[in-house]
């Protein structure tokens, strides 16, 4: 097997000069990327989100190197409408050691939310009439910008959280029982 093998992979003729000539397969690996570069899932034990939407945010450049290596913590951000705007308030992105040293950086400045008007209206109302929150509960990269989820909340009281992590508890246990077949 191993000699037609090696028989194959030589060309026999002049003008290559008996150079092998590699038939193996190439198997191609596809690496699985996320696009995700925090989660909040303080958030979502807090709140009731009903509603998702999707906004940009306006960065600076040493802040974008920084979700690159994924110093970014979004447990106590949220959203504030301000003059028929948006930004998120409480957003901790830690500044790489190698930030420029002619640029002070601040962790947790105020960021601008970029959202269609029609979308930022639905938001102002529902915000001052229904009693909603925004809170940030994902930041992800989609074609190369970065992109907040936001979700549009109740607050959850104690006794809700508490149902939450029983209903998950007996999600797990029902799968546990299941895989082992009992």
């Amino acid at each position: 097997m191993l000699n037609q093998i090696y028989s194959n992979c030589y060309n026999s003729t002049p003008d290559t000069r008996e150079r092998p000539i590699l038939q193996m397969a190439k198997t191609i690996k596809k690496k699985q990327v996320s696009n995700t570069i925090v989660l909040n899932k303080k958030a979502k034990h807090d709140f009731f989100i009903e509603e998702k939407y999707e906004a940009g945010v306006v960065l600076e450049g040493w802040e974008v190197k920084s979700l690159r290596a994924g110093k970014v913590q979004l447990r106590d951000s949220y959203v504030m409408v301000k003059d028929d705007e948006a930004f998120v308030i409480g957003c901790l992105i830690t500044p790489l050691p190698t930030a420029s040293t002619h640029i002070h950086p601040d962790p947790q400045r105020t960021r601008k939310l970029l959202l269609h008007r029609k979308e930022l209206n639905r938001l102002i109302g529902a915000i001052e009439r229904k009693g909603y929150t925004l809170v940030v509960t994902a930041l992800y990269w989609k074609h190369g910008k970065v992109k907040a989820e936001l979700g549009m909340a109740k607050g959850k009281q104690s006794h809700d959280k508490r149902q939450t992590l029983k209903d998950k508890d007996w999600e797990r246990e029902k799968q546990r029982t299941l895989k082992r077949g009992n």
